[in-house]
């Protein structure tokens, strides 16, 4: 419950101080009467405090006090103070604004049945007087209530926008990451590995090529650390995102590997089993994604090992593995490569593990849930 303010008891305090004065002009010809109109001016003012100051049940119990008060004032002895007339439509339009119309409508009835049964011209007057008054006053508190409501109701619908496009942010942020790690990386780690591989068997390289080609070397290395450094600004508290370009697919394995064998100078496979048949977008890209990472890794963490791409096709799942037989363990990718590769397997339903393979090097492998082209044509 909120106390009266200072205002609050001022006002009305001049209220009843006016309805006072008046029932004090007024007080020939009262007789008897005057006591209990006098209480009934103190009672239909002072408590106004309490409802300007209130709220629920406690303001809506005194809004109807002063409301009776004012009808006894009115009907018994056919004067109703301004003070009175004053704190009744206060009373009113503080009920209206804060959202109890019914209680206001009900305040405002007895006067409308006063001027309709009152045989008194004088009492029908000031009944139809209030009654008027009373429905605007309500009215105006009706319409501020409605018009606060929507504006806090399109606060909160603004603030769900933003939050939905900071969400879209970060997914964006985290599919540039991704994208960024995915392809630029690629094609950085070949330029350093191309140019370690011709310094190192070309023979009779000039020292100034060789000098140049390790330049070439160093500022390529130097290159993908910056970008690990903005990729880790733009992943910071970035959700995974979802792939809205087109992107390459299991139709251009054959040229990634091909190109990871140029740039690596060592044996690079292909291996493909089971029955061919196109898949959902999402999953040639997953795919493709994976392999181009992994490869992308044993060139950076077993530079000349031979590097095996098994793809099985199967009836649930495609099965991607990708193997080398460089040191393994000791030399293991860690950081954003295979985080990328688990956040693209998981986004399809699928599994990635990796680890030391049997035998001796390092292994990759993923099992994605199968959903043919054809099947997804299907309404």
């Amino acid at each position: 419950m909120e106390r009266s303010g200072p205002g609050n008891l001022v006002a009305s305090g001049v209220l009843g101080v006016l309805a006072v004065s008046e029932v004090l002009l007024r007080s020939a010809g009262l007789g008897a009467g005057f006591a209990a109109l006098l209480l009934l001016a103190l009672a239909s003012t002072l408590p106004l405090a309490l409802v300007l100051g209130s709220a629920g049940p406690a303001r809506n119990a005194t809004a109807v006090a002063v409301s009776t008060a004012c009808v006894l004032s009115l009907v018994p002895f056919g004067i109703l103070t301004v003070g009175g007339v004053a704190a009744q439509l206060v009373c009113v339009y503080v009920l209206g604004r804060a959202g109890a119309t019914r209680l206001g409508g009900l305040l405002v009835l007895p006067y409308v049945a006063i001027a309709l049964g009152s045989h008194e011209q004088p009492t029908r007057i000031v009944a139809v007087l209030v009654a008027t008054l009373a429905s605007a006053a309500a009215a105006t508190g009706i319409t501020h209530h409605v018009r606060s409501t929507a504006q806090a109701h399109s606060a909160t619908e603004q603030a769900f926008e933003d939050t939905l496009l900071e969400h879209a942010a970060r997914g964006e942020r985290a599919r540039i990451a991704r994208e960024l790690h995915d392809v630029v990386a690629h094609h950085i780690s070949m330029i350093a590995v191309q140019a370690e591989t011709a310094r190192l068997t070309t023979p009779g390289l000039p020292a100034d090529g060789a000098t140049r080609l390790l330049a070439i070397g160093d500022t390529a290395r130097t290159a993908l650390t910056e970008m690990r450094r903005l990729l880790g600004v733009l992943r910071e508290d970035a959700d995974t995102g979802v792939q809205r370009h087109p992107q390459p697919g299991l139709g251009q394995l054959l040229d990634l590997v091909d190109a990871s064998r140029d740039a690596a100078g060592s044996s690079t496979r292909l291996i493909v089993s089971g029955p061919i048949t196109p898949l959902d977008p999402g999953i040639e890209v997953t795919a493709y994604r994976i392999v181009q990472e992994a490869l992308t890794n044993a060139r950076r963490h077993a530079p000349g090992a031979a590097v095996d791409v098994e793809l099985r096709y199967g009836e649930a799942d495609l099965a991607l593995r990708v193997r080398d037989n460089g040191p393994g363990a000791t030399a293991a990718p860690s950081g954003h490569g295979l985080l990328g590769m688990r956040e693209r397997a998981a986004t399809v339903g699928g599994t990635l593990r990796t680890g030391p393979a049997p035998g001796g090097g390092f292994l990759v492998e993923a099992r994605l849930p199968v959903t043919s082209a054809e099947a997804v044509a299907l309404p």
